[in-house]
């Protein structure tokens, strides 16, 4: 294991892997488990915000059998992250978590309006912030929202964790020939169009040079490992020109 570790990281976690394989909207012993990775990081120095997603509460499938507009559906998954924001703040104060949910569109009576400021603040002093409300406008997804608050924040990492152990050829659950990429360019993973991540994202962390970690959370200590620096999954990279 290496023992670099980073300074500063923007976790994007999906709302349908707070769900897990429960029934309900949220899994609480899953989270539980996460946040106590995300604690032991957090108390080796590592500052962590988290981008949370809402796709547990309502997946854009679903708007479209439901008869809902996208915009809407879109406003629906907004709310839908703030839910679980909470969630996590509720559960990480039994973990001993100190957590701030920051949100960019008034939702006073529940979450800080969030500020790129007051995010640092938080986060400088050992706190965990998590960022819901996606970037307050539709039609833009949590990936981007992750890439764009990793960019603010000065981030050394974007943390993509998923259900898979990285980005390969083909979805690997439906292809047994699908190959694993160790490392990947932005300006490929575009061009390929190998849908692990939204190109808006990949873009802005392209643009500012923020690598992006596609890996398993679900893996044991998967969190942990790859925020500690260990070399898992797939390291998604490259500047602008490269």
């Amino acid at each position: 294991m290496s023992n670099r570790h980073y300074r500063r990281v923007v976790l994007k976690l999906s709302g349908e892997v707070l769900g897990g394989s429960s029934e309900t909207a949220l899994e609480a012993g899953l989270i539980r488990e996460l946040l106590g990775q995300i604690k032991e990081v957090v108390d080796q120095g590592t500052e962590m915000g988290i981008v949370v997603g809402g796709g547990n509460v309502l997946r854009g499938s679903q708007a479209a059998r439901h008869g809902l507009g996208r915009i809407s559906a879109d406003h629906i998954g907004m709310l839908g992250t703030v839910i679980n924001g909470l969630a996590l703040r509720d559960i990480g104060a039994g973990e001993n978590l100190d957590i701030r949910v920051m949100c960019p569109f008034p939702c006073a009576n529940f979450v800080e309006p969030y500020t790129r400021e007051k995010a640092r603040e938080h986060l400088g002093k050992g706190r965990v912030v998590v960022f819901v409300g996606g970037t307050g406008n539709p039609l833009l997804t949590t990936d981007t929202a992750a890439a764009l608050r990793a960019a603010e924040l000065d981030a050394e990492a974007v943390l993509k964790g998923t259900k898979v152990d990285g980005v390969y050829t083909a979805d690997p659950v439906h292809d047994s020939k699908a190959e694993k990429f160790q490392r990947i360019t932005f300006k490929e993973a575009m061009k390929k169009e190998l849908g692990f991540m939204d190109s808006s994202a990949l873009w802005i962390c392209s643009r500012t040079n923020i690598p992006v970690i596609v890996f398993n959370i679900l893996e044991k200590n998967g969190l942990k490992r790859v925020a500690l620096g260990e070399k898992i999954g797939t390291v998604v990279e490259g500047g602008p020109h490269d």
